[in-house]
Parts: structure tokens; sequence; C-alpha cells
């Protein structure tokens, strides 16, 4: 576990769906994809070009997140967030890494969610 992992106080939901950003609502939006995520704040990546964010801008961004239910179906929850960029991490030539923290929460944690499957997992193992 390398040091940034120990910091974190809550869990990332990784997953690869499309998020959407522009400085302001009205806006050119840039796409990228999304990485991770945790209810404050969301790793995503996008192509390293005049539309790819810089560290201080204020950005709003849309994108969904999967909710889990009990029975290991999911919805999808939906998100508009405005907030600011706190890095920007070169990949290669043609990526780059950006993560964003969100002015307001989302009002759950996405990477703390249980599946009935995970649930039944951890049950199993406590028995052996």
């Amino acid at each position: 576990m390398n040091m940034t992992d120990e910091r974190r106080a809550e869990e990332r939901l990784h997953y690869h769906w499309p998020i959407w950003f522009a400085e302001d609502v009205n806006g050119e939006l840039g796409q990228g994809q999304m990485m991770d995520i945790s209810s404050q704040a969301a790793a995503f990546t996008c192509r390293a070009d005049h539309q790819c964010p810089h560290p201080g801008q204020h950005l709003t961004a849309r994108f969904s997140v999967p909710k889990y239910a009990e029975d290991g179906a999911f919805d999808v929850a939906d998100f508009v967030r405005s907030g600011h960029i706190s890095r920007v991490e070169e990949v290669n030539s043609v990526l780059r890494r950006v993560t964003m923290h969100f002015g307001a929460p989302l009002p759950f944690r996405p990477g703390e969610q249980e599946t009935s499957l995970e649930a039944e997992q951890d049950v199993q193992l406590s028995l052996v």
C-alpha cells in the first residue's frame, strides 16, 4: 500500500463510464472516462488537449454512478457537481489523469456499497 492509499478516509469505486465537464454550464463540454470515485472526489482520464483541465481550475462535471441494491442488481444515480481540480498527472503523451474535489459531497459512499454477493462471501470467509 502506498502513502496515498493510507491517507484515504473512504474506499473508492473503480469503474470506467463517461464523464462530461466544462468550466461553466454553458461552456464547451469535454469528455473523459471515470477511473474512481468517492463521495468527495473523482479521478478521470481525458485527452491531453486544450479541454484538459489544469490544477486549481473550477469545473462542473456530469456523471453517473452505479448504486447497488442488496440483491446484487444496480441502478444508476446521475449527478452534476462543481468543484476544483487538485491534480493532473500525465498517463502518456495523449492522456492525462485528473483529480476533481467536489464542492458538495455525494449523498452516499460509492466505494463502500455492499452487494449481496460480497456480503455472502464475507460470511463464508468468517465461517472458515
